[in-house]
């Protein structure tokens, strides 16, 4: 049944009135969710990021100044669709509007808070944290003052952005918003929400996933070398993440790096936990293509021993094979992550230096 739009906003405004639930899909469901799960957007050239962050005269006459200045922000901080991170946030409290229990304080009935509504336990077990406490769950301190306060618009919109970030956004937002509050109704009213806010009318995916960006990176490359890794690793974009995996059809994220250095003749460490001591270590901001950039992410790491690797293709930018259930291999934003630990330039390992000159003289 084709319903008219009067009844469709009808329809979406009383379902504002139920009391969201803002929850961690356990690997299990995520398992069986279908296959066809995608970003629901269109791709754009790597000119196109302005275009993308363009405002509807809708999103500027309902969204309040200060909330649309956040989710632009830091939807181009962490990497999301600013009007993703508005709509969910014009449909979970009509951007800290809603008079409804849990948004100025307290929890609603679910146990939700915010202008977000995040879980108190995927915040991080309570609603005001120490920036300088260990937190496990998604408690931000987006405006500096030291406290991640699950009721202040800037905290509360940064953590909401990391979490979308997490499950799949922004290639796979539609997975994302699912994990944010699970229920295929919701990610539909989002998303139509996403679009009325975005003056394309649509939800589109940021142009670092775009493949007519790979050019300008190999062109830039610092020697034909590296220009080879970064060409091998970016023809890898758009396979899945296989722990372990060294390809041709799936990587691990050190499984990738190491078949791009082999592509280019050269032999690394096959793991991160390998991977990390063997490069020279590299001051930050000093970072070139070809180097690897390292965090504390993963099972029985920690800032001496990284979980988890990414490939340097510019600055700012790495190709990554992140996890099984965060989307395909792509490129993404390192300068978001807090938990980076160190860059290092495995071409300059004295080993690998040899091999440099073997290839370059194979009479040696």
């Amino acid at each position: 049944m084709k319903l008219s739009k009067a009844r469709l906003a009808l329809i979406i405004g009383a379902a504002g009135l139920l009391l969201l639930v803002a929850v961690v899909v356990s690997p299990l469901l995520l398992m069986s969710m279908p296959s066809f799960l995608s970003s629901g957007g269109t791709s754009v050239d790597c000119n196109d990021q302005a275009q993308v962050e363009e405002v509807s005269d809708s999103a500027a006459s309902d969204i309040p100044a200060e909330y649309l200045e956040l989710y632009k922000e830091y939807g181009k901080k962490i990497g999301v669709q600013w009007n993703i991170l508005a709509a969910v946030g014009k449909r979970e409290t009509d951007h800290g509007r809603s008079t409804l229990p849990g948004v100025q304080s307290g929890t609603n009935a679910a146990g939700a808070a915010g202008p977000m509504q995040f879980l108190i336990s995927t915040w991080g077990g309570k609603a005001r944290i120490a920036t300088s406490s260990t937190v496990n769950g998604y408690a931000s301190d987006g405006d500096g003052d030291g406290v991640a306060d699950i009721y202040n618009p800037a905290d509360a919109i940064l953590g909401a952005a990391k979490m979308l970030k997490r499950n799949g956004a922004p290639e796979n937002v539609r997975q994302a918003l699912f994990v944010y509050n699970r229920a295929w109704w919701y990610v539909d009213q989002v998303e139509e929400i996403a679009r009325r806010y975005a003056k394309s009318g649509d939800v589109k995916v940021p142009p670092q996933a775009s493949e007519e960006c790979d050019e300008p990176l190999v062109e830039a490359a610092p020697s034909d070398l590296v220009a080879k890794i970064l060409q091998f690793a970016l023809a890898q974009r758009g396979k899945p993440y296989l722990w372990g995996g060294t390809g041709p059809d799936a990587f691990d994220c050190s499984g990738v790096i190491y078949a791009a250095y082999k592509a280019a003749g050269l032999k690394i460490p096959r793991t991160t936990f390998t991977q990390w001591p063997f490069g020279v270590k590299v001051l930050e901001g000093e970072e070139q293509p070809g180097d690897l950039v390292f965090f504390n992410a993963g099972p029985g790491t920690s800032p001496d021993s990284p979980g988890h690797v990414g490939l340097v293709v510019s600055k700012g930018k790495m190709l990554e094979a992140r996890c099984r259930l965060c989307g395909p291999i792509k490129v993404t934003s390192y300068q978001a992550r807090g938990n980076r630990v160190g860059f290092t330039r495995p071409l300059q390992n004295p080993d690998v230096l040899e091999q440099i000159k073997k290839l370059q003289n194979p009479t040696l």
